[in-house]
């Protein structure tokens, strides 16, 4: 027996292969394949396999939902996804970077010492700290992600599931302001390898999502991304030049 789902809520070809592992690993499976677009299974069974299995199954791999009828379910799906996940959208992104940087505006405009190099260095502590939570609330689903773009991350996988933490490490040494040469050297050399794989990115035009805030946020592939990337490299070149 073959049956065909439509899927709500993929995003990357991560997704796929989490889907299919979770599907055939449910008794009465034969083969599961799954497509990214149009986003749907199809489903080789042994054995009839309730919907509920095998909604049970791809929920336990992430966000994800099945619906029956994949010839129907197709053209309507666009409400589904929409409710099923947040819409496309860098608001969230500005409006983050917009709260560190005006809390670190206030700090220093409060102080009665104020200081643009320590203001950059918060800046960029707040920065790592802010963006590595975001990227642990769900470090299997940022590793699928940012494999789809970084080109460290394709050539040595392992380097998906450690970067939230070389970022959380990052803001810890700028929060505390020791070893802050070795830091910036890092972060420069970090940024622009990940501005590397985010400019090719753009250059073939590929829809893909951004992974920077993790995949709690659906924030999508953008030169605003790579804007990020060099500021951020900007800044700690500034600061290895002024010895800070």
């Amino acid at each position: 027996m073959e049956h065909s789902y439509a899927i709500v809520g993929m995003h990357c070809e991560g997704c796929t292969k989490k889907i299919v592992d979770a599907l055939e690993r449910v008794p009465g499976i034969a083969q599961a394949a799954v497509s990214l677009s149009p986003p749907q299974a199809t489903v080789k069974m042994n054995d009839h396999v309730p919907l509920s299995t095998l909604q049970a199954a791809v929920a336990s791999a992430g966000a994800y939902r099945l619906q029956e009828h994949v010839e129907h379910a197709l053209p309507a799906q666009t409400d589904d996804v929409a409710e099923a996940a947040p819409s496309e959208s860098l608001y969230p992104l500005v409006l983050i970077i917009a709260y560190i940087a005006g809390a670190i505006v206030l700090i220093e405009l409060t102080s009665e010492t104020p200081s643009v190099h320590r203001g950059m260095r918060n800046f960029m502590a707040g920065f790592f700290l802010v963006f590595s939570f975001f990227k642990l609330l769900d470090l299997r689903g940022f590793a699928d992600a940012y494999r789809t773009y970084d080109v460290l991350a394709q050539a040595v996988p392992i380097w998906a599931g450690l970067y939230p933490f070389v970022e959380l490490g990052l803001g810890v040494a700028y929060l505390v302001g020791r070893g802050l040469i070795l830091t910036n050297i890092l972060t420069l050399a970090l940024m622009l390898f990940g501005a590397i794989g985010v400019f090719r990115a753009l250059r073939q035009k590929r829809s893909i999502r951004c992974a920077c805030l993790g995949t709690v946020l659906n924030l999508p592939m953008t030169t605003v991304t790579l804007v990020e990337d060099l500021g951020m490299a900007a800044m700690a070149a500034v600061m290895l030049l002024l010895g800070r």
